[in-house]
């Protein structure tokens, strides 16, 4: 090949989810997933992104 390793990104994690769905220039992706698991009458139009992420104050509130 051309020397570069190849490189994945695994959508299951934190870190991956978030570079995959979790910038504007991809929420046309965040939208189509969101609308394959939602029914029909709950489709998402548009969605805001929030220029923070918002952690809890106390250790026992950071956790998932």
């Amino acid at each position: 090949m051309n020397g570069i390793p190849d490189r994945y990104l695994n959508p299951l994690t934190d870190f991956g989810f978030k570079k995959l769905f979790g910038t504007e220039p991809n929420k046309a992706l965040l939208i189509d997933l969101l609308n394959s698991l939602l029914p029909p009458h709950h489709q998402i139009q548009d969605l805001t992104y929030s220029p923070t992420e918002h952690l809890g104050t106390t250790e026992i509130n950071r956790k998932a």
